[in-house]
């Protein structure tokens, strides 16, 4: 875990794009997690890398506990699809279910999920499958 210093605010999808996209660049897919206050203020992001070119495995159990830990209310999730096509996948679809369920309980919202590609990035919210 990292707290990031200062805290900036991510309030939006322009303000979460711009703290996720440098995910673009990464030629293995890596899921990320930002943790935030009430307020939107950033508490603190996780990076998990896959050992894979085009898979992640999402350790829902450590992304309530990283919740938790920072006292978050709310987190957004991203992760790159390094062949540059940002759809999300069935997978996608799954893993962002399993995240809802596993958060709900702990009162932790989850905002977003967004998908980067190489030009454009997806998000669940816009989609309304958040």
């Amino acid at each position: 875990m990292s707290v990031v210093s200062p805290e900036p605010y991510i309030l939006d999808f322009g303000a979460a794009r711009a703290l996720f996209g440098g995910l673009a660049e990464a030629r293995s897919e890596i899921a990320a997690f930002a943790y935030l206050a009430r307020d939107g203020r950033l508490l603190g992001m996780r990076h998990m890398h896959g050992g894979e070119v085009d898979a992640v495995d999402v350790p829902v159990r450590q992304v309530v506990a990283d919740a938790l830990a920072f006292d978050a209310a709310g987190v957004v999730m991203a992760h790159n699809h390094p062949s540059g096509d940002p759809q999300p996948s069935a997978a996608d679809r799954a893993t962002t279910r399993r995240l809802l369920v596993a958060l709900d309980p702990v009162d932790v919202r989850l905002l977003d999920h967004l998908v980067i590609g190489s030009d454009h990035v997806v998000s669940f919210r816009a989609l309304g499958w958040l």
